[in-house]
């Protein structure tokens, strides 16, 4: 009944083929196929035949190109690509989902997308290990309950398709050092962590960020401001590697020359890209604030979330507003109003500019508690059913396989190494 339930509410997924516009389907299930074994089996046998790739291998430049002619007049024009990720460490929080599932929601209709719960990053600070497996199945689960939809939208573990490590260990090799001591997040991190006890991960991290990226040749990625400095050292490494390895020197080792990456642009939401800390109105909301009164969690209680609102730091202004730099919590807490309502900021600004703190902190508070409520019910249903959430995370995993795998092909034959010929 199980079963039959999910497959009505989550019909099977099109798996996206090396072409965007090609599309095939995976039964995971069918057979008791393991997918580890499934996926093995597919790099050895479908690697390289005869110094070539057995299976579709091509430029950037053909990745639009339609698998039925290339010069039909009727040929639909490929959608733009979008990956996206959130780390599975601690609770997802109402800055995660406003400032990025919620966006993510209405991509999947406009673009081919592909979401990940990115869980090697997780791994680059000291973590739990017993967790890391449950935290990665309850942000999957999330990411379905805030709406994403698994016929639109890939959903699959970061560390579920190999070719995440492979590329990275390849990036790195090619990446100048002094890219990487420049990272704003690192050194604010390894500070915080004490620098003798910082692991060699949080330095290469936006290494593994632009492999994340690069691997399914995406056009847009959507990033918080604190992002865009990863952003566009990723766009570095892909034209080096493109100037390096790509074009006619691809094709003297018998590959298809051109580009080997897409240069991908920034995806900033206007609104709600920055959800502040409900303690420091200069702060982002982050899971790695000690202080859990700092930030909403989904998952949390009517009781918890209207105690948080009424403990949150404010100010002692009269009146509330939009904009005012000396008021970073009031503006915070007027645009997570907002966000959650789906007013406009005129209407919030009329219906709010008269009241004080303490008339206000009720009225926030039950409406996130409003917000968040059908998200809770659906957690709980799709958590229930874990035969149904591990479908979703392995036919996730291929679809992004095939595409991942496409692109690290690419990158082996262009980088000189010899091509795997075991069946």
């Amino acid at each position: 009944m199980a079963r039959s339930m999910a497959m009505a509410l989550f019909p099977r997924t099109p798996c996206l083929s090396s072409s965007p516009s090609r599309i095939c389907f995976f039964n995971f299930r069918q057979g008791g196929i393991n997918y580890l074994n499934a996926r093995c089996n597919r790099l050895d046998s479908a690697y390289f035949l005869a110094g070539k790739p057995r299976c579709y291998s091509g430029s950037v430049e053909d990745s639009t190109i339609s698998s039925s002619s290339s010069s039909s007049a009727n040929a639909i024009p490929a959608k733009k690509r979008v990956v996206s990720g959130v780390q599975p460490t601690g609770s997802i929080h109402l800055g995660n989902y406003l400032g990025a599932i919620k966006n993510w929601v209405s991509l999947q209709d406009t673009y081919e997308t592909l979401f990940f719960i990115v869980d090697l990053h997780a791994i680059t600070l000291p973590y739990d290990a017993e967790k890391l497996s449950k935290l990665t199945r309850d942000a999957a689960a999330i990411y379905i309950a805030c709406g994403i939809d698994t016929s639109k939208a890939s959903v699959f573990a970061q560390s579920h398709v190999s070719a995440h490590a492979e590329l990275t260990w390849l990036l790195n090799c090619v990446t100048p050092i002094g890219w990487l001591n420049k990272m704003i997040q690192f050194k604010e991190k390894s500070r915080k962590a004490g620098d003798e006890n910082v692991g060699t991960g949080l330095l290469t991290y936006p290494v593994l960020m632009a492999s994340d990226i690069l691997l399914y040749q995406c056009d847009l990625v959507p990033v918080g401001d604190d992002q865009k400095q990863h952003l566009e050292l990723t766009r570095e490494l892909a034209e080096r590697v493109n100037f390096l390895f790509g074009g006619r020197k691809w094709k003297k080792l018998g590959g298809h020359g051109g580009k080997l990456f897409k240069i991908p642009d920034a995806l900033i939401s206007p609104e709600g890209a920055r959800v502040m800390s409900l303690t420091d109105g200069l702060s982002k909301m982050s899971k790695s604030t000690p202080s859990d009164q700092s930030r909403i969690n989904l998952l949390d209680t009517k009781d918890i979330i209207a105690n948080k609102f009424k403990r949150c730091k404010t100010d002692s202004f009269t009146g509330l507003e939009f904009g005012n730099p000396e008021r970073p919590e009031c503006n915070n807490l007027l645009s997570i109003y907002q966000l959650v309502t789906g007013k406009t900021k005129q209407e919030v600004v009329q219906e709010c500019k008269d009241m004080n703190w303490g008339q206000f902190k009720p009225l926030i508070a039950d409406a996130v508690i409003a917000h968040l409520e059908p998200i809770q019910a659906r957690y709980k249903e799709i958590t229930a059913d874990s035969t149904y959430l591990d479908s979703v995370l392995a036919e996730g995993a291929l679809k992004a396989a095939t595409i991942a795998d496409t692109t690290l092909r690419n990158v082996y034959e262009a980088m000189g190494f010899l091509p795997c010929t075991r069946r």
